[in-house]
């Protein structure tokens, strides 16, 4: 039980960090492109993460882990902050939030073909109400439409599911911040060099908001949050801690009514009630 609670306290940790991923991307791709961004977010992560492994003096993960890791990484490192920025060019951060809210199922359904998991028929019934929550609450709150964007905003979130429940395999016996680590490592050398390819021709142009996106997404999104959601999806179980994701979107627009000063409505409170239900259901029956 004590092993459980902190897999989804260390869990929910990593979604409150993941929160501002979207808004701070959005920020960001007004004045960087979405190649850059997603190769100097995971260059620099990878800096920072070979500052962890060297000090902590952390083994070299074995070739059989090398294959699981590079999916890792094209899953978390290049898939989901590249085609998530690249849609996020044609839709808004709200729209967004009608695909986050699958991302549980997918990473659910990952946790079953590659993490050997098997939930509940009630954990599925929890995690599709859900799902059906965030999906409604987004949609009721506009945003603009695009077929492209949408395709891209999919492709993401399965490559993502991937990704999480791959890591948090992984996570069981190399720890949680060693896998992120790793990963970032593996695509340390096609990031770099995409980044000096694909750099602003014009420093002068970049605004404050895209340097701080930036550095959000580099340290926060793409290494910071991984120590702590790899971790509780390891030790609490892949499918159930997953379905934490499901406040993710609500996380997001309470950061932005305290840093923005926009107005939470009274249909995000229903909302998140019915989706902390959900989440506590998926977590008896996963």
């Amino acid at each position: 039980m004590e092993r459980t609670t902190a897999g989804w306290g260390s869990g929910l940790v990593g979604v409150i960090i993941f929160s501002g991923s979207l808004p701070a991307t959005r920020v960001a791709v007004a004045d960087f492109t979405p190649t850059f961004l997603t190769s100097a977010r995971a260059a620099i992560a990878a800096l920072l993460a070979a500052l962890l492994l060297t000090a902590f003096r952390q083994a070299r993960p074995g070739r059989g882990d090398l294959l699981p890791l590079a999916v890792v990484a094209a899953g978390v490192v290049v898939g989901f902050p590249l085609l998530t920025g690249l849609a996020l060019q044609h839709v808004t951060a709200a729209h967004s939030i009608v695909f986050i809210g699958l991302l549980p199922l997918a990473t659910a359904l990952f946790a079953v073909l590659r993490g050997g998991e098997r939930p509940k028929p009630a954990f599925w019934l929890f995690s599709i109400l859900g799902a059906a929550t965030v999906a409604g609450f987004a949609l009721s709150n506009g945003g603009a439409a695009s077929l492209e964007g949408d395709l891209l905003m999919i492709a993401a979130i399965v490559l993502c599911g991937l990704g999480y429940a791959e890591g948090a395999r992984l996570s069981r016996r190399l720890g949680g911040w060693q896998v992120i680590s790793w990963a970032l490592l593996l695509a340390f050398s096609p990031m770099a060099a995409t980044a000096l390819v694909t750099m602003p021709p014009d420093w002068s142009g970049i605004g404050v908001p895209a340097w701080i996106g930036l550095a959000y997404v580099s340290v926060f999104s793409m290494l910071v949050g991984f120590v702590f959601w790899y971790r509780g999806l390891a030790i609490g179980g892949i499918a159930g801690v997953g379905q934490l994701q499901l406040l993710q979107p609500f996380f997001g627009l309470t950061l932005a009514a305290l840093f923005l000063g926009e107005t939470i409505a009274w249909t995000m409170l229903a909302s998140t009630v019915v989706v902390v239900l959900c989440v506590a259901g998926a977590k008896r029956f996963a």
